[in-house]
């Protein structure tokens, strides 16, 4: 796919608002070379462990807090316990919607993600016996959406400052 710039990197399936805080130009080649400069540009590539660690994270942090809101014993293990159905539900959406491709964007993969954790952690619960009651759920959409969406909020907005600071130099 040339362009006057040079060859275009494939982005198949991505929007230009999935990676629109990706400055355009670092997606293109330098001077026509091709894709030999990749530690050149901001790659959603170099987001994605840092992302799925994130989505980990704050799920496990989501689990701890409710543990130990309810004072229900170990609260490490325990987040562990109750965090597996919402961990598998991150892990399947990162896999279906091809997280890794852009990892930081708030939609399609913090929503698709926020609500898998929550729609598939929500039924394996009621499969194994544990707790889903509607406040519960209701409380989980909401804290997870706050977590899982909030970070990547955060982050698309100090790249777009970074980007910004940058071209002025």
């Amino acid at each position: 796919m040339p362009s006057g710039r040079g060859m275009m990197f494939p982005m198949e399936e991505l929007s230009k608002t999935t990676y629109n805080a990706l400055d355009q130009q670092a997606l293109t080649s330098r001077a026509g070379r091709g894709p030999d400069n990749v530690r050149d540009m901001p790659s959603p590539s170099r987001q994605w462990i840092p992302s799925a660690i994130a989505d980990v994270l704050l799920i496990l942090v989501f689990a701890a807090i409710g543990r130990d809101a309810h004072a229900r014993g170990d609260i490490i293990s325990g987040a562990f316990i109750t965090a597996w159905p919402f961990l598998t539900g991150a892990a399947l959406a990162w896999m279906a919607i091809r997280a890794w491709r852009a990892p930081l964007a708030v939609w399609p993969t913090g929503v698709l993600v926020w609500i898998s954790v929550v729609l598939v952690g929500m039924l394996l619960r009621a499969a194994t016996g544990q707790t889903v009651v509607l406040p519960f759920v209701l409380v989980a959409s909401i804290s997870l959406g706050v977590f899982l969406l909030g970070y990547r909020v955060v982050a698309r907005l100090w790249i777009r400052a970074t980007q910004r600071r940058q071209r002025r130099v």
